[in-house]
């Protein structure tokens, strides 16, 4: 598994608990549907992972690949006590009745997933979206325990953001809550490829990031190796901390809208550490005037954290 082990968090909280689950113990089928990889598991009930797949998500027939995934998934679980499936997926989702309205990274439109999951495997399914399912592990398992208002920000190619306050989670009137990348930050700025102009994943995001300063004149880097330039590459210096205070500007106003008491950073770029967090820090500090900032912290799940979202909702749709 990628970064810290879901079996691994809980085994900090609750002692270790990786083993394999006897024959008559519960477990779940929980996949993380994302636009390059399908991140699969059996999950016991306290969180420990049994089995993993991970596959390529494929450029045609992805539902057929899904379906195959959760078939094979059985299939390593087969001497154990299989109670449902969950299946965390991007877009906007009508997550009661498990349709899939828009999802522009599987070509998905109107995809009742929901119906397809559960005639394929003729269990109990869940299907939740995939940033607002890796909400509810952070707050189960992860960085945000214990509290009942906080925001997740995964921020990787783009960026979005669970929000949950006072214990449950916004998800809006179309269940496209959370598009915090698409919040137009800069006045006039420049091309984001939804149509508007200064959002703030085309400053800040593993693409965003590469993009710019490659526009700028630096070479075809990564994210992660310009951040490694910092201090000693002027042009690295000033995209990146472009970069920080566009975001610190859209954490600000996250801030004063939801009141939460910690933000969660997921995602490739949350692993630029002091380089991210420190400034970061300092510039919605200083956007608050009259009040104290929240406490900005790494995810404890990381990529793991929809997969584990996936199994949780697969529990819930057992019971």
């Amino acid at each position: 598994m990628s970064e810290t082990t879901l079996a691994a968090v809980v085994a900090d909280h609750q002692g270790d608990n990786s083993a394999s689950p006897d024959s008559g113990a519960p477990v779940v089928l929980a996949v993380d549907l994302g636009g390059t990889a399908m991140k699969g598991a059996v999950v016991a009930e306290g969180g420990a992972v049994v089995a993993e797949l991970t596959r390529p998500t494929p450029g045609s027939d992805i539902l057929g690949a899904l379906v195959t995934l959760f078939h094979d998934l059985r299939t390593a679980a087969a001497e154990l006590d299989v109670v449902g499936a969950g299946v965390a997926t991007p877009g906007m989702l009508d997550e009661q009745r498990g349709v899939v309205h828009y999802a522009s990274n599987l070509d998905w439109r109107d995809v009742p997933l929901l119906d397809i999951l559960q005639g394929e495997l003729d269990l109990p399914v869940a299907v939740g979206h995939d940033v607002r399912a890796a909400g509810l592990a952070e707050r189960t398992f992860g960085a945000a325990q214990g509290s009942d208002d906080f925001v997740l920000v995964p921020i990787g190619t783009g960026v979005a953001a669970a929000l949950v306050t006072a214990g449950g989670t916004i998800t809006g009137a179309t269940g496209a809550a959370g598009e915090f990348g698409h919040i137009p930050v800069v006045a006039g700025g420049e091309q984001c490829t939804c149509g508007q102009r200064g959002c703030l994943e085309v400053y800040m995001s593993g693409a965003g990031v590469a993009r710019r300063y490659r526009e700028a004149g630096g070479d075809a880097l990564s994210t992660r190796r310009i951040v490694a330039r910092l201090g000693s590459d002027p042009l690295a210096d000033r995209v990146w901390g472009e970069a920080v205070d566009v975001l610190a500007q859209g954490l600000t106003i996250l801030t004063l809208l939801l009141d939460p008491k910690v933000i969660v950073l997921g995602g490739g770029v949350s692993h630029a550490g002091d380089a991210l967090f420190g400034p970061l820090e300092r510039g919605v500090s200083a956007g608050l005037a009259w009040r104290e900032a929240p406490a900005i912290v790494r995810s404890g799940l990381g990529g793991d954290a929809g997969r584990a979202g996936a199994g949780l909702l697969a529990f819930t749709a057992a019971r």
